[in-house]
């Protein structure tokens, strides 16, 4: 039982390197960034499904690895930025772009936007409709308006944000769970660093590769 345990024990000091790497990276990945798995076509054109998104967790907050706990804000959500979370609902993970801020004032027609009181800009570019937003970025409006195509004026209250896929009629967002806390964001997407075709066996799509977000 003595050899048994020396053993171990000499594996453990002979390993003790590797061991602290790995608990560095995923340290790292706990608080500093992460990559996340897009499964569905809700960010289309923006995201395609298959994309791998790396996400800096430091964006906005900083906090103690392996935990949910704050130590400092570094930022907050903009209007535009496309962010992960846990949905309000259920704790699912997800991807979304932030359209509205605490206070803001939001109405949508025809998945159209009207922001404080001031139509949001859309144009065409390169045969895309493109939302202005701060910046521009590209929607999808393909396919028959639901329900959620239109609402009235709604405000954001103070420390929630209002999320909506860039797949206007083929998207789970804010109007259907409702605003999304800030705690419950967890950082800022800002790269495609690589992207698998699903319908052509996992075959890499390199002209995505390294794509920027922002």
């Amino acid at each position: 039982m003595q050899l048994t345990a020396q053993k171990i024990t000499n594996v453990f000091i002979r390993n003790l390197g590797f061991l602290f790497f790995i608990l560095i990276m995923f340290a790292s990945r706990s608080s500093l960034a992460d990559w996340y798995h897009v499964p569905s076509g809700s960010m289309l054109p923006t995201i395609m499904e298959g994309d791998r998104i790396f996400v800096d967790k430091t964006a906005y907050q900083l906090q103690f690895p392996f935990t949910d706990i704050n130590i400092a804000e570094t930022g907050s959500p903009e209007r535009s930025d496309i962010v992960v979370f846990f949905s309000p609902t259920d704790g699912t993970r997800l991807i979304k772009r932030v359209v509205g801020l605490p206070g803001d004032r939001l109405a949508m027609f025809n998945n159209r936007l009207t922001l404080n009181g001031v139509p949001v800009e859309y144009h065409i570019k390169d045969e895309q409709l493109m939302e202005s937003l701060g910046r521009a970025h590209q929607i999808s409006v393909l396919g028959r308006h639901s329900r959620v195509s239109s609402f009235d004026t709604i405000i954001v209250p103070a420390g929630h944000y209002f999320v909506l896929g860039d797949n206007r009629n083929n998207s789970v967002d804010s109007r259907f769970y409702g605003f999304v806390p800030k705690h419950l964001i967890q950082g800022k997407a800002t790269t495609i660093v690589f992207s698998n075709d699903l319908e052509k066996n996992f075959s890499f799509r390199t002209e995505r590769t390294l794509q920027s977000l922002l």
